[in-house]
């Protein structure tokens, strides 16, 4: 049977039977007849006549087209579906497509601050009044520590002023899954945490309605929330002149990359970080990798042709 016939009925049995929306289906046929357009330019006309092989190729012309893979698998998703209708019709005997599985989505490498950016959204912030020491010290803490947001936000006042004294002592964390992990606190982060609690935090109580043991607080004296934080990261960034999108898990980003790059062992980072899995903190490693590629090819006289 012509392919291009059996897609139209294809398409009435989307419409009709499965009941698809209209941009759905449009959709579809898009897909599909950029799939006739290649079999025409390999000269195929029947359906018989394709194999496995034709639609392999199909992806990769797609692929080389520069499509984006999401495109790219929406397209050869179509394509399957296409090659099920005519198998489950009885117009031929095998699903060729069966085997030619769309293509993943590559992981999103997480985006790091550099340590200039971060060392310029650090220095950056006032903290002659309350604000500015509580601000310095929690994204010192987030950063200091690559703990997740909610599990900073969460911290009581008692669990800081353990800690503080004894630089040998790390501190406690409740990550995913009720799961607690020790982390070191530098001393940079120590020093913020230490002029938020003996200047700043007793300052902004005292002009609060109300009181309570969280480490970090607003001004009413409650408990910082994750959107605060997030207000707060954006705005200090702002401020420091940083253009990069960035949100308070850029911090936690930014904590283990630097960390790689100076040289850590990834499992002493997965243990830092709280991953049950080495395999999710190996994504770092890729972008440690992308970095020294990039230094390579700046730096070597010989690395590239100018």
């Amino acid at each position: 049977m012509p392919v291009g016939e059996l897609i139209n009925q294809y398409l009435d049995h989307l419409r009709v039977e499965r009941g698809l929306s209209g941009n759905t289906i449009a959709a579809y046929r898009r897909d599909l007849r950029r799939y006739v357009e290649y079999l025409d330019r390999i000269e195929i006309t029947d359906l018989a006549e394709i194999t496995a092989s034709d639609v392999v190729a199909h992806q990769a012309e797609l692929m080389s087209e520069g499509l984006a893979v999401a495109s790219v698998a929406r397209s050869i998703v179509a394509v399957r579906s296409f090659h099920e209708f005519a198998l489950a019709e009885g117009v031929v005997m095998t699903n060729v497509a069966a085997d030619v599985h769309p293509p993943k989505p590559g992981k999103r490498l997480p985006k790091a601050l550099s340590v200039a950016d971060i060392q310029q959204l650090l220095d950056g912030i006032d903290t002659s009044g309350p604000i500015g020491l509580r601000d310095r010290a929690l994204l010192e803490l987030l950063y200091g520590t690559g703990a997740r947001v909610s599990e900073i936000v969460g911290l009581d006042v008692d669990d800081l002023t353990r800690v503080l004294p004894d630089p040998q002592l790390g501190l406690r964390l409740l990550g995913k899954g009720s799961k607690e992990r020790v982390v070191p606190v530098g001393s940079f982060a120590r020093s913020a945490v230490d002029a938020w609690l003996v200047r700043g935090r007793p300052a902004m109580l005292a002009n609060a309605k109300h009181s309570c043991v969280a480490l970090f607080i607003n001004s009413r004296g409650m408990r910082l929330s994750r959107q605060s934080v997030w207000a707060v990261l954006r705005d200090r960034a702002r401020s420091a002149g940083i253009t990069q999108k960035i949100f308070p898990h850029s911090l936690r980003h930014s904590f283990a990359t630097h960390l790689l790059d100076g040289g850590a062992d990834v499992r002493v980072v997965q243990e830092l970080l709280g991953h049950a899995s080495v395999t999710t903190t190996q994504i770092y490693t890729q972008v440690t990798a992308e970095h020294l590629r990039e230094v390579y090819v700046s730096s070597h006289p010989r690395a590239r042709r100018s």
